[in-house]
């Protein structure tokens, strides 16, 4: 299954006067952005009907990195993220237990991605 995760959201453009200096320094009259994602509400009990490994967080370790050795895509670290409730690597410390959905596909229709 090929999946682009922005692909079912709004493409806006922005052009916030904020962002002013930006535009003229880079010769633009805004930037494209995509909307913010909306999931759909998921319990602990449907998070537990997928099968998932424990792991345990230590130094070094990255979202992507796990996403390349269980899924053979680093692409798919927001899977592990979504699932964790951990949208970066800052958001875990070491020692911190994270689960590993081992079907990444049971993960987006749960969510509704």
């Amino acid at each position: 299954m090929t999946f682009k995760r922005n692909e079912n959201r709004t493409i806006i453009f922005n052009d916030y006067s904020l962002y002013d200096e930006y535009f003229e320094k880079k010769n633009l009259k805004g930037f494209r952005q995509y909307d913010s994602p909306r999931y759909n509400e998921v319990t602990e009990e449907a998070k537990e009907s997928i099968r998932s490994r424990i792991h345990i967080w230590k130094m070094g370790d990255r979202l992507y990195k796990l996403a390349a050795e269980f899924y053979g895509d680093p692409t798919y670290w927001w899977v592990i993220a979504l699932f964790n409730g951990t949208p970066t690597e800052s958001h875990v410390k070491p020692g911190d237990e994270i689960l590993i959905p081992l079907d990444y596909e049971a993960v987006m229709r749960l969510y509704g991605v």
